[in-house]
């Protein structure tokens, strides 16, 4: 399985980003896939997940501003962020987790909120 993350920027806090995660290879076997971002000086953190029924988890802290959707067609995973705060700022990565239990990161992409 392979993944390639895009989509991040500077923006103004308020506003608004849409990352795109494009999967390729094994994808049937992918069982879950997220988003996560790494704040510089923090640990990785889940922001969002989805499973292979379609059904989403989203932390606490993105709850109604960040949107997980998917285009089976494209092979793509999208994440709406909206009403973005500088306590977004980070790199945001997708992962897939496979069916055998495999994981596998894209690379990341940065996304920073000025205030």
């Amino acid at each position: 399985v392979q993944l390639q993350a895009y989509g991040g920027g500077l923006v103004q806090a308020g506003g608004s980003l849409r990352l795109s995660c494009v999967t390729s290879g094994r994808i049937y076997s992918i069982n879950v896939i997220g988003w996560y971002r790494q704040a510089p000086g923090k640990q990785r953190e889940l922001v969002a997940i989805m499973s292979r029924g379609g059904s989403t988890n989203y932390a606490d802290s993105v709850k109604g501003r960040f949107t997980y959707s998917r285009d089976y067609a494209k092979n793509t995973v999208y994440l709406q962020m909206n009403s973005l705060k500088p306590e977004d700022t980070a790199v945001y990565y997708c992962n897939a987790n496979t069916e055998m239990g495999y994981n596998f990161w894209g690379q990341g992409t940065p996304v920073t909120v000025s205030s």
